[in-house]
């Protein structure tokens, strides 16, 4: 099992202990400006009805996204992240 596995196994553990579902739930990511990976996260999101917002840092060499969507379940939290994982220099927190 990967280290990347192992995380999503845990933290799907931690999610179902201490959240009620269906929540509204926050994902926030930090992603480069220097290509459209802004943009890949929000099509990422885009039809789950996600409220997205986003902020370019002081220095301009990254963007904050904060994306509000309703999930379901603690397994749909992990997909929504397991999809944005792929994008290039994507920091989830």
């Amino acid at each position: 099992m990967s280290d990347r596995e192992a995380f999503y196994i845990k933290l799907k553990g931690q999610l179902e202990d201490t959240t009620t579902f269906p929540t509204k739930y926050l994902f926030k990511f930090i992603v480069p400006t220097d290509e459209n990976q802004a943009e890949e996260v929000k099509e990422v999101f885009n039809n789950g009805g996600a409220v997205i917002k986003t902020k370019q840092s002081k220095t301009g060499k990254y963007n904050s996204l904060s994306i509000f969507l309703n999930v379901k379940s603690a397994q749909e939290v992990i997909t929504y992240y397991k999809r944005a994982d792929v994008i290039k220099g994507i920091i989830s927190l």
